[in-house]
Order: structure tokens, then sequence, then C-alpha cells
């Protein structure tokens, strides 16, 4: 027999998904004949129900450590609306750029193609900032160990700069 695993008003993770929800209802499926339900499922508000094994408690959903394991990196796309004629002014016509945060060329971040035209060298350094991104959040938390390491050996100036960092990180991580 099937017991609830989570209740009315809990936050979790809907895996197939990939959000957070609010459960909204928890639904037993009875048996005629059975005391106890044979199975449970959770209305999430998301257009289906869910099974247990497709929801996750948020306190054990595993967080990586921002940096540490994903590559992200700027790849170009060819631009359907413009010819490379059209575009010759760009840093690279006929494309633009797609920044990938995973270990396959699709998904992450990408500009809409109005909004590259308009100014197409800003956005290359926007795209080059934010896939370096994870290197820039290692080297805060780096600045930021070796300051508590021995903070009577370093500068004011450093400290200030350490707790900034620490600000900046702390800021991004914020769920």
């Amino acid at each position: 027999m099937a017991k609830a695993q989570f209740h009315k008003h809990q936050r979790v993770f809907v895996k197939p998904v990939g959000t957070w929800a609010m459960i909204e209802r928890v639904i037993p499926q009875w048996a005629k004949g059975v005391d106890e339900p044979i199975r449970i499922h959770y209305d999430c508000g998301l257009g289906r129900e869910f099974g247990a094994d497709e929801l996750e408690l948020e306190s054990t959903v595993t967080t990586r450590q921002i940096g540490t394991e994903e590559d992200w990196r700027v790849i170009r796309c060819p631009n359907k609306w413009t010819t490379v004629e059209e575009s010759s002014n760009h840093p690279f016509p006929g494309t633009y750029p797609v920044i990938v945060t995973g270990p396959k060329d699709w998904g992450g971040w990408r500009v809409p193609g109005a909004e590259y035209d308009l100014d197409p060298r800003r956005i290359e350094v926007q795209a080059r900032i934010m896939s370096h991104s994870l290197k820039f959040m290692t080297l805060l938390n780096e600045l930021i160990a070796y300051v508590e390491e021995s903070p009577e050996n370093v500068s004011n100036r450093l400290v200030t700069l350490a707790q900034d960092a620490r600000s900046l990180v702390s800021h991004a991580e914020a769920a």
C-alpha cells in the first residue's frame, strides 16, 4: 500500500519539468475493499499529476558548487533572418553568439536577433563575460578563502574586496 511522502503546500522540485512547485493537492487512488490507497499522486498545478518518484524534497536537492563541474562556452549559430552580406558590419557576419551552459551544444542563453542587430559588439562582449562567469566566481571564492585563511597578513583594502566578493557570491548563489 502507498503512504503519502509529501503534503499539501510543501515546496518540491518537479524533476520532469525541472522547476520548483508547491503541492496543491494530494490525490490518493483507492481500490475497492482495500483499507489504504494503492497509489498517491500529487497535483502541483503544472498541468498533470506527478508520482512521488518524480518529486524531490527541497532539503534533498543537491546543489553543485557553482563553477566546479560546468563548462560554459560561446558557440556561433547561423542568423536565420539576415544574410552574411546584410550583417557584414557584425564581428562575425551571419552568426550570433549562444552561451551554452550544458554538456551538449544546445540550451543555455540566447539574445534576440533584433537586440543583437542594435549593437553586436556589445552583445559579443556580454556573451564572453557570461561564458567566463563561472571562472570569475571561482576566482572570487579563492580570494575570499585567501583572506579568511590569514586576515592579519592582508591589507584592509583586500579585506574590503573579499567582503564585496562574498556579497556578490552570496547574491549570485541565492535561490
